[in-house]
């Protein structure tokens, strides 16, 4: 039997928060989802982000940037295509820079997005893995979790090969820090000479 549910009683203006699709936290203040939408809005001011990587090439939506700017958010864009073949040393390089972006504390919380939060986005949390030392089969259920059955083969091989060796060099002048009564381990950057991705100012 059904259940009837009593809608006289609500109030209108009890706000219902509502995450973008594929949301999820990955770490202590890191997070990852689709783009989101305004409807989203009030969910995201919950998580006092302080920082948003975007993996799309396309302009960010004018409204979000408009979100972006009142809520004193940081934008962090990186291009990388949306198609099935994406050329891999750009793809390497984009993941490579993100990477930097996203172990740096000062930029936490943190929210990482594509369009579907599956492809793109499920690359660079596998690599994340990947420096977190997580076993592969964990990062590649992980990333399957969220692409569902679009899953590609191509994404898994990507962050199976993904050279740690390379990415360990890049991030020479990032020093350990211990923050919080935990003594969790968290990484920041030493160096601010680095090479900077494509950020927008307000």
């Amino acid at each position: 039997m059904g259940m009837i549910v009593e809608v006289e009683n609500i109030d209108e203006d009890d706000d219902v928060l509502i995450p973008p699709p594929n949301f999820s936290m990955v770490e202590d203040c890191i997070y990852r989802s689709s783009l989101p939408k305004p409807s989203s809005f009030p969910f995201l001011q919950t998580l006092n982000l302080r920082s948003i990587i975007y993996l799309c090439p396309e302009p960010y939506p004018e409204e979000n940037l408009d979100f972006l700017k009142e809520q004193n958010i940081r934008l962090f864009q990186f291009g990388i295509e949306g198609k099935t073949e994406v050329s891999l040393p750009a793809l390497r390089d984009s993941i490579m820079e993100a990477l930097k972006v996203l172990v740096d504390v000062r930029n936490h919380p943190i929210l990482v997005h594509c369009k579907q939060g599956k492809h793109r986005t499920g690359c660079l949390v596998g690599c994340f893995r990947k420096l977190q030392n997580w076993c592969l089969s964990s990062a590649f259920e992980e990333y399957q979790r969220f692409a569902g059955v679009k899953s590609r083969a191509a994404d898994l091989t990507f962050i199976e090969r993904f050279d740690l060796v390379s990415l360990r060099q890049c991030l020479y002048s990032i020093i350990y820090q211990y923050q919080g009564a935990s003594k969790k381990r968290r990484l920041m950057y030493q160096d601010e000479n680095i090479q900077k991705p494509r950020l927008t100012s307000f």
